[in-house]
């Protein structure tokens, strides 16, 4: 009975084993369901972050309408290297002071997509503009040095257009959102680039955001007419229950970072150190016309401007038309 036992005992260890070595006709390639493996990794397929974006933002709004209706008229290039791009939905406006030609170099199409591009930030990069419309908080700062790494890249002797519409390390009421460095981060980018910085305000350039700006190419930096500029000086977080130790040490690396916007914004406007130094003492703000005089700029951007100021009459064609008569000296 004992040797009768070991048999199926032998004979059902067997099988297993049997069951585990594949046979030549499980070899054989199975038919695979392919809507079932897409949907599967349709599924299973993360979803790629977008960029924050500024709803309420006026450019993006206009572009997103004209990309809408005709995105074949945002995909065509400018012919003209003295016009921005993607600025005629405003109108085509024109330069107040036309710059110098310059020779455009050869472009690298090989890395750009054939059809258009699927959403606004895509077709923005599509220009070569890296546009700012938020505050510079680390996923927008992220978000910028990539897309400039990226254009040089791609060909590093075209310009690249950085469009801003910040309030910098702060939000509208003041508050400290980022720190002094994620503006920093961004300046030491562009000036590590070999291309042209082709800068534009079309809203706000404060605080970082005007040093950003300021940043540009020489004869390259604009701004729209009805455009703000403003600096100031930056400001301490919220310290919270922080002791008093950690608040001066704080305080110290805020004067820090003070002198260094200081320096900056002075060797970028032409300024010297004593007069951005007073100027910063309270909030600056500037127009158009006084970020040129100030040095943060180098031309306006207006429609038609040429056109109106010929149809200007002179001082003394203007008092004669009003009956006005000059007062000899006594």
């Amino acid at each position: 009975m004992a040797t009768g036992m070991k048999l199926p005992m032998a004979v059902s260890l067997q099988k297993p084993m049997a069951m585990a070595v594949p046979s030549s006709s499980s070899r054989l390639p199975r038919r695979i369901n392919f809507s079932t493996c897409c949907s599967m990794s349709a599924t299973s397929k993360a979803k790629i972050p977008l960029p924050p974006i500024n709803p309420k933002d006026p450019f993006l709004a206009k572009l997103a309408s004209v990309a809408s209706t005709s995105p074949e008229t945002l995909l065509s290039r400018p012919g003209n290297s003295d016009s921005l791009p993607y600025l005629d939905i405003f109108d085509s406006p024109q330069l107040m002071a036309a710059p110098a030609q310059v020779e455009r170099s050869v472009s690298y199409n090989e890395h750009r997509s054939r059809r258009p591009p699927p959403d606004l930030p895509s077709l923005l990069l599509h220009g070569r503009i890296v546009y700012i419309g938020m505050p510079l908080v680390p996923a927008v700062t992220e978000l910028v040095i990539a897309q400039l790494m990226y254009l040089q890249w791609m060909d590093p002797k075209e310009p690249i257009y950085i469009y801003i519409n910040s309030s910098g390390t702060t939000r509208d009421d003041g508050e400290t959102v980022a720190m002094e460095t994620e503006g920093f981060a961004i300046y030491d980018a562009m000036m590590q680039l070999k291309n042209e910085i082709h800068t534009l305000t079309v809203g706000a350039a404060i605080g970082q955001a005007c040093l950003l700006l300021a940043a540009g190419t020489k004869g390259r930096r604009f701004m729209m007419p009805h455009s703000k500029a403003m600096i100031q000086q930056p400001r301490v977080p919220s310290s919270g229950l922080m002791p008093a130790s950690d608040i001066l040490i704080r305080a110290k690396e805020v004067i820090t970072n003070r002198d260094t916007l200081v320096e900056l914004l002075a060797k970028h406007t032409g300024n010297s150190l004593e007069t951005v130094a007073n100027a910063m003492k309270r909030p600056f703000y500037m127009d158009a016309i006084k970020a040129k005089q100030f040095g943060v700029i180098d031309k306006i951007l207006w429609r038609g401007q040429e056109k109106i100021m010929a149809e200007v009459a002179s001082p003394e064609d203007w008092d004669k038309g009003a009956g006005i008569k000059a007062v000899d000296e006594l």
